[in-house]
């Protein structure tokens, strides 16, 4: 398996331990989304994208969260003890949707999500910094770094530029001259 493009999103608020979302593109044709960049104590490490696990009400069969102490359907209390336990006794609340199978998957995935992640977070402080949606569907084109896109976007500018755009950006006025 190859990864074949890498789209980080960063937060808002750097401060967090939520650094960023991020998608990954695996040999041009599987997409998994959601994945997420978070400050730890020995650096950032990946999160795998998950989804709350649920049960369903004895009396309605109505589907809960684990942590849901009353049905959300028919209002009857839900046995606390209902959960599987995970080692110290937790409660296993969440499941992941992809996952690497083994350890030297999850290494190989990680280490290249953080580099485009620290690629991203240095040129985030650039002055003209555009940052790139990660959840289109637009996954046609080959992986760009920010370097490319701010080559293709000062591109496109300029040639914007070049064909005589007014200060508002319309050709409104060329047109018209051409046109009658």
């Amino acid at each position: 398996m190859e990864i074949t493009e890498i789209r980080i999103r960063l937060m808002d608020k750097p401060n967090e331990k939520l650094r960023a979302f991020c998608t990954i593109t695996c040999d041009n044709e599987f997409v998994i989304r959601d994945v997420k960049i978070i400050d730890g104590a020995k650096g950032p490490f990946i999160a795998m994208p998950s989804r709350k696990m649920m049960d369903h009400c004895r009396r309605c069969s109505c589907k809960n969260h684990l942590r849901a102490r009353f049905c959300n359907d028919c209002g009857a209390r839900l046995d606390p003890k209902r959960a599987d336990r995970i080692k110290g006794g937790k409660t296993r609340l969440h499941t992941d949707i992809a996952h690497p199978i083994n350890s030297t998957c999850r290494e190989k995935i990680q280490s290249k999500i953080i580099a485009a992640f620290e690629e991203e977070l240095k040129h985030s402080s650039e002055p003209g910094y555009v940052p790139r949606e990660i959840d289109t569907d637009e996954y046609s084109e080959s992986s760009q770094t920010y370097s490319q896109r701010k080559a293709e976007s000062d591109r496109t500018s300029s040639e914007r530029t070049s064909i005589g755009e007014n200060e508002s950006g319309s050709n409104s006025e060329k047109y018209f001259e051409a046109e009658y």
